[in-house]
């Protein structure tokens, strides 16, 4: 009675984090079905151990905290996927960065843990995990450059993106308001990395454009932007590697595009 209560309250306690933890494990491989062997391999490892699970710091704390003891251990066998799961261009981008770089970015930018917690998560000193964050901002701005595709209805939303995306070094092909004029901007020219909202002007699904280009070019790198990224969280059909929330920072929309552009290909989204 006592471990099938002790069971539930972590289950409980992990429940509502879970999709963040697949978000994140998406992010770092690039790939739905791998990001999604890492979040499996975690909870599988809480089961047959709870006492990886640390009740001294926050559920979601502790819930990445056993990816990241996983990922260090040389013993742990994960799903043979997982070695699959990224491209080789992003293979020899990944092999330039510093170790643990990319990690402590995306922990700090898209899941937004503040520094201390991510020392925690990863195991180290404070000032390593931000000597970590530091490094990666800078070997991310000088790995990839590229031509972007802003799929955005909202203009200043539209403006503010592109001006990032500019600064960052990329060639913005165009912002397509609607599913007709993304379509056609992507045809004229080709884009390495789309960045997508969701509910276009017209009604019109961002997913259902970006499924378009897909079907059209192939595999490209995709980020979509919503202010629900739960919804699309919920492993019930194909969902983005990389997903940030709305209303978004400078630091999320900069550190998603340059970790987007290290892989060159993107599962896409099926509506039904």
């Amino acid at each position: 009675m006592d471990d099938q209560s002790d069971t539930g309250s972590v289950s409980d306690k992990i429940a509502a984090h879970l999709p963040y933890l697949r978000r994140y494990a998406r992010a770092l491989t690039g790939s739905q079905s791998s990001g999604d062997a890492y979040a499996v391999a975690t909870l599988e490892a809480i089961l047959q151990d709870r006492s990886m699970f640390d009740g001294d710091v926050s559920p979601k704390t502790a819930l990445f905290k056993v990816l990241h003891t996983l990922l260090q251990s040389t013993e742990t066998s994960l799903p043979g996927e997982l070695a699959g799961g990224m491209e080789g261009a992003a293979q020899k981008h990944l092999a330039k960065l510093t170790p643990n770089t990319r990690e402590a970015l995306l922990l700090n930018t898209i899941e937004e843990f503040p520094v201390s917690e991510i020392a925690v998560i990863m195991d180290v000193e404070p000032s390593e995990a931000q000597h970590l964050i530091d490094v990666a901002h800078r070997e991310l701005a000088d790995s990839v450059a590229g031509r972007v595709l802003i799929i955005e209805d909202e203009a200043i939303i539209a403006m503010d993106l592109e001006s990032l995306v500019s600064d960052m070094g990329h060639k913005i092909t165009g912002v397509a308001r609607t599913r007709d004029g993304a379509v056609s901007l992507g045809r004229s020219e080709k884009p390495d990395l789309i960045l997508a909202d969701i509910q276009l002007a017209d009604n019109s699904s961002g997913i259902d454009a970006v499924n378009d280009l897909l079907e059209e070019f192939g595999d490209i790198p995709v980020i979509f932007i919503t202010a629900f990224p739960e919804r699309l969280l919920t492993g019930e059909r194909p969902e983005p590697a990389f997903l940030i929330a709305k209303p978004y920072t400078e630091l999320q929309v900069r550190s998603a595009v340059s970790q987007a552009m290290f892989f060159s290909s993107t599962e896409s989204l099926l509506t039904t």
